[in-house]
C-alpha cells in the first residue's frame, strides 16, 4: 500500500470537516500516539482523530478506504508490543472518548459498553450492584483494547481471559460497513464465530465499537495471602500442586527476588523480603475461603514457602495487589531513563517449572537486567528486560535473551505470547509457532476484509 500525500491532505481535510477541533496535526498529539509503552521505535501519524461514536468512526474508515490512508486505532497507549504505532503513518483514531457505560442487566449479569472504557471504570460503575467485571490485566487500559489483544491478567485462572467474557461485538470493517457478531445469549451455535475471529486481531480487521460483556457476582468473601521462599523453585512448585490439587484459587501471581526488591523499594512495601514470593486470591464463601487458603499455606509449606500472611480488608488487599500491578513501573525504576522489553511466554502448567527456571538461567547469563513476575495460575509469565532502547548493543542482547526464551516455551508445547499480542515484537514467534499454511490461512482472512490493507498495517505479519 503506498499511501499518496495529495491523499492523506484528503483525508486529513475532509475529517476536519467531521470532527471540527477533535481532528489534531499537532506535534505533541501526533508524539503522544506515536507509541505505546514498548521499546519499539516511535512513528508519527499524520493526523489523531478523537471520535466520540460509531458514525464517526464508520465515516472515518469509509473515507480512508477510499483513499487508501492507513488507520491505526489507540486506546489508553499502554500496549507492549507496538500495537498503536502507525508504521506507515495515516490517521490514529482514538476512541477513549467513546468511554460510556449503556447498559447493565443485573438479572442477566451482561452489560453493554463503548471501547474506551477501563476495567477500573466499569468496576466503579458496577460496585453498588454487587456484580464485577474480572478480567484485570493490571493496567489503566482500555477494555478495547483489552479485545484487540486478547488480554488476560491475574484473574485469568479462575475466571477466563477476555475471550471468555465477551458475549458480543460491535465492529466498523475497513470499509466503514458496521456489523454485530453476536447476542446476549451465553451460547449459540450458528455460523462462523466473529466475536472469537475479532478478539485478538489487534486492530486489523476491523474496530471495535461497542463490547457485550459477560459479568459476575462479587463474591461473600474474599482473601489474599502473600508467602515468600527461599528458592523461585519452590514457588514454581507450590503453584503446579497447587493447581493439580484442583483448588479454585482465583489469582496466583509469582515474582522473583528481583522483582520482589524493585517493588519494595517502587511501592514502599513494610516487613517484605527481597525474595520469591507468591501473591494470592480466594473467592467464595467465608468457610471455602479458608479452606483454600489453609490447603495452599501447607502446600506452600512442603517447598519451602514461610511468612504466609493474610489481607481479609479491602484496603489491604488493595494495597497489596497495586503494589503486583505496578510491577512494571517497579522494574523500570531499576534503571531510570530505560523501558521494559517485555516477554509474555505461556507454557502447560506441568511445564511451567522447565520455562521458568529455564528462563531465570537465560537471564542470569546474559547479565541483563531481567525481574520475573507472572500469572502463574495458568502458566504465563513475563520478564521485563531493563535496557535503554538506544544502546544498539543491549537492545541485541535483550533480543536474544527473549528468543531463548520464546524458543524454549514453544518447544515445551506453548506459545510465544499469553496475553500482549503480536504487534511488531512478536511477528517472527508467530511464523515459528504457527507455520507457512496457518499464518497463509491468517493473511487470506485479513486479505478478505481489508483488501486495502489500510487497518493497522505491519502488524502481525512481517510483509
Amino acid at each position: 500500500m503506498n499511501t499518496t500525500p495529495a491523499a492523506i491532505e484528503t483525508v486529513i481535510a475532509a475529517a476536519r470537516e467531521l470532527l471540527g477541533e477533535r481532528l489534531s496535526t499537532t506535534a505533541a498529539l501526533r508524539e503522544q500516539h506515536s507509541r505505546g509503552e514498548d521499546t519499539s521505535t516511535p512513528t508519527l501519524p499524520d493526523a489523531v482523530a478523537f471520535v466520540e461514536s460509531t458514525e464517526e468512526v464508520s465515516r472515518l474508515l469509509a473515507l480512508a478506504y477510499q483513499h487508501g490512508v492507513p488507520v491505526v486505532p489507540f486506546g489508553a497507549g499502554t500496549s507492549l508490543e507496538g500495537h498503536v504505532n502507525p508504521v506507515r503513518g495515516g490517521l490514529s483514531i482514538d476512541l477513549s472518548r467513546m468511554n460510556n457505560v449503556l447498559e447493565v442487566s443485573p438479572e442477566d449479569l451482561d452489560c453493554l459498553i463503548e471501547p474506551g472504557v477501563t476495567r477500573q471504570q466499569l468496576n466503579e460503575f458496577l460496585r453498588d450492584q454487587g456484580m464485577f467485571f474480572p478480567v484485570d490485566p493490571g493496567s489503566h487500559c482500555t477494555i478495547g483494547g483489552m479485545c484487540a489483544t486478547r488480554a488476560s491478567g491475574t484473574n485469568a485462572v479462575r475466571y477466563g481471559t477476555i475471550k471468555e467474557n465477551v458475549l458480543a461485538l460491535e465492529v466498523v470493517l475497513a470499509d466503514g460497513r458496521v456489523i454485530n457478531t453476536g447476542s446476549r445469549a451465553r451460547k449459540a451455535s450458528n455460523g462462523y464465530d466473529l466475536t472469537r475471529l475479532i478478539i485478538g486481531s489487534e486492530g486489523t480487521l476491523g474496530i471495535v465499537t461497542k463490547i457485550r460483556l459477560k459479568l459476575h457476582g462479587i463474591p461473600e468473601a474474599i482473601s489474599s495471602a502473600v508467602c515468600q521462599f527461599v528458592t523461585l523453585k519452590g514457588a514454581v512448585d507450590t503453584v503446579i500442586a497447587t493447581l493439580q490439587s484442583g483448588i479454585p484459587v482465583a489469582r496466583m501471581e509469582l515474582v522473583d527476588e528481583v522483582q520482589m526488591a524493585a517493588s519494595i523499594a517502587y511501592s514502599k512495601l513494610e516487613g517484605y523480603a527481597a525474595a520469591p514470593h507468591l501473591f494470592l486470591e480466594f473467592h467464595g464463601t467465608n468457610q471455602g475461603v479458608q479452606e483454600q487458603a489453609e490447603m495452599v499455606q501447607a502446600i506452600a509449606a512442603e517447598n519451602g514457602g514461610s511468612g504466609f500472611a493474610f489481607a481479609v480488608d479491602a484496603e489491604q488487599r488493595n494495597r497489596l495487589w497495586k503494589a503486583r500491578h505496578d510491577a512494571y513501573w517497579a522494574a523500570i525504576a531499576l534503571q531510570p531513563g530505560s523501558r521494559s522489553f517485555t516477554t509474555d511466554v505461556c507454557v502447560p502448567i506441568s511445564r511451567l517449572d522447565e520455562a521458568l527456571l529455564g528462563a531465570k538461567q537465560d537471564i542470569l547469563a546474559s547479565g541483563l537486567t531481567a525481574p520475573m513476575c507472572g500469572h502463574v495460575g495458568d502458566g504465563n509469565f513475563h520478564c521485563c528486560i531493563i535496557v535503554d532502547p538506544k544502546d544498539q548493543v543491549a537492545m541485541e542482547k535483550a533480543w536474544a535473551l527473549d528468543k531463548k526464551i520464546v524458543h524454549r516455551a514453544l518447544e515445551l508445547g506453548g506459545t510465544c505470547s499469553g496475553e500482549h499480542g503480536i504487534g511488531l515484537g512478536k511477528r517472527e514467534f508467530l511464523e515459528i509457532e504457527h507455520g507457512p499454511e496457518a499464518l497463509a490461512v491468517m493473511r487470506s482472512i485479513k486479505q478478505t476484509l481489508d483488501p486495502k490493507g489500510i487497518l493497522n498495517p505491519g502488524k502481525m505479519f512481517r510483509n
